[in-house]
Parts: structure tokens; sequence; C-alpha cells
């Protein structure tokens, strides 16, 4: 999925050093480990990216 232009990003929520989701677009989302990039990604269309999302933000917060 690497093509010209394509950044990886990752949450701003995450801090520097911590480890986190990275995410790229382009015609489909990139999904990838951030402490493990070589190990591949994952490609989503958009629809199936806003249903991850969606999916997500419909959880109920962690308890503890």
């Amino acid at each position: 999925m690497r093509t010209p232009g394509e950044t990886w990003r990752k949450s701003t929520y995450s801090s520097p050093d911590e480890d986190c989701v990275e995410v790229a677009f382009a015609s489909e989302v990139g999904v990838r480990d951030s402490k493990n990039p070589a190990a591949g990604h994952l490609r989503l269309t958009p629809r199936a990216w806003h249903a991850f999302l969606t999916t997500c933000r419909d959880l109920p917060a962690p308890q503890g």
C-alpha cells in the first residue's frame, strides 16, 4: 500500500515514546503497529474504516 506521499500517523493522544496504532490514508486506509511497522499492515476500505471507528466509539469506556 506504499504510495508516494503516504504518511503514517499516530494518535495525538499517544505520547511520542509510546507504542500505538498508526494509520495512513490513501485510496484505502492502512493500519499498523507502531512498535513493529515492518511486520506489515491491514488495508481497509474507507467504508470498513468508518465502520471500525463507529464501533469503537460506541463501546463502553473501560472500568477500573
